[in-house]
């Protein structure tokens, strides 16, 4: 008899490979309406079975978080690579070793010492590392802004050993907007950003040949991509709480649920107690919680939320400005909650149980991890 929802022990990482689907296919539809292709990241599922649905099989482009990550997809036949975390000189002998495997893995910097370092690098070991110039479009981490003189002086000191191949913004700063205009004018500054940055190094005689920019909300909500090589995107394949929140999407299509187990009750409290705590789901939450609520079928239960956790105790309550009823859920009862963050549970489980919109367990995808 295959196994069920109902059969592991809980907490454990379930996946539903049809809403997985639906929600590759949906960017992916928009990205082809734009005429700008993705680049996957693949932080988010940490999975080379996750990315085949991608790429319908086969391999693509890829945003690693970590050069684990690189190395690992690597080793999957994934050859062409951006790592988007500030370069340091401590990280540049494992770039190097994957540029020798044949990995076209680009590095990502913003200011003129790490443009030095890599460039020194380089020249040491006979190879122009590529390398982009981060952007900062919105003010929420990283970069340079398009206009600040060091964009030129960091090119500049790229260009004396290493190869300077473009330009990179994240617009981080759409997860904190208030409605679909925002997010719209986010997306519009994201491009504006980068396309203006690599209009000044073209007119300084630099080749910029990759303009890139990425983020779930903006690249859902891009209306216009004129000037930009590539879209990078990850938390779409799963979706979760914050994407709902934004209104990138619905609770249908979170594709990633932590299965909990009911283990008590605190009636005074109008607590629900399970066995997955911020262990099982991350100590990441916000406005919603730790995630919503759904029956094992995936079905959102209204009102329902995660609104505590311990390391190994969940608490589920109604959701504040809900007038929702607390659900009569037995000890033992399963559900499935659906992440607040997707990337941060994801990082707490070895692998997902993969269903189709059914209970049946028809895979287990193991995740990569480590840096």
């Amino acid at each position: 008899m295959a196994a069920t929802l109902a059969d592991p022990d809980t907490p454990f990482a379930a996946l539903d490979r049809s809403v997985l689907g639906r929600n590759v296919r949906r960017l992916g539809d928009h990205l082809d309406a734009l005429g700008v292709p993705l680049r996957l990241h693949v932080k988010t599922a940490k999975s080379v079975e996750v990315a085949a649905v991608v790429f319908g099989g086969g391999s693509g482009p890829i945003t690693v978080s970590t050069l684990a990550e690189a190395e690992q997809f690597a080793d999957a036949g994934y050859d062409d690579v951006v790592y988007p975390v500030g370069i340091v000189a401590s990280k540049l002998p494992r770039v190097l070793a994957l540029l020798e495997r044949g990995v076209r893995l680009m590095v990502v910097l913003d200011s003129v010492e790490q443009a030095r370092l890599v460039s020194d690098a380089s020249r040491e070991a006979g190879v122009r590392i590529p390398a982009l110039i981060e952007i900062d479009c919105d003010g929420h981490r990283a970069g340079l802004e398009p206009d600040d003189p060091a964009v030129l002086e960091t090119a500049r000191a790229l260009a004396d050993g290493a190869d300077l191949r473009g330009v990179m913004t994240h617009a981080g700063g759409s997860y904190f907007s208030a409605d679909e205009a925002e997010l719209r004018a986010a997306a519009g500054a994201e491009r504006d950003a980068v396309v203006r940055a690599a209009e000044r190094l073209r007119a300084e005689g630099f080749e910029c040949p990759v303009v890139s920019v990425g983020s779930t909300p903006t690249a859902f909500f891009a209306t216009d991509l004129t000037g930009v090589s590539e879209v990078r995107a990850g938390t779409y394949v799963f979706m979760d709480a914050v994407m709902v929140a934004l209104g990138v999407c619905s609770p249908e299509e979170i594709a990633l649920s932590v299965v909990v187990e009911v283990i008590g009750h605190q009636a005074a409290k109008g607590w629900i107690l399970t066995d997955g705590g911020w262990m099982a789901t991350s100590a990441d939450h916000g406005a919603e919680g730790y995630g919503l609520v759904a029956d094992l079928a995936g079905t959102p239960i209204p009102g329902l939320a995660m609104t505590g956790a311990n390391q190994e105790h969940g608490i589920l309550s109604i959701a504040p400005g809900s007038d929702a009823s607390l659900p009569d859920l037995p000890v033992g009862t399963r559900l499935r909650i659906l992440p607040h963050h997707a990337c941060a549970a994801a990082s707490q489980h070895r692998a997902y149980e993969v269903v189709d919109g059914t209970a049946t367990i028809e895979a287990t995808w193991p995740r990569s991890g480590g840096w």
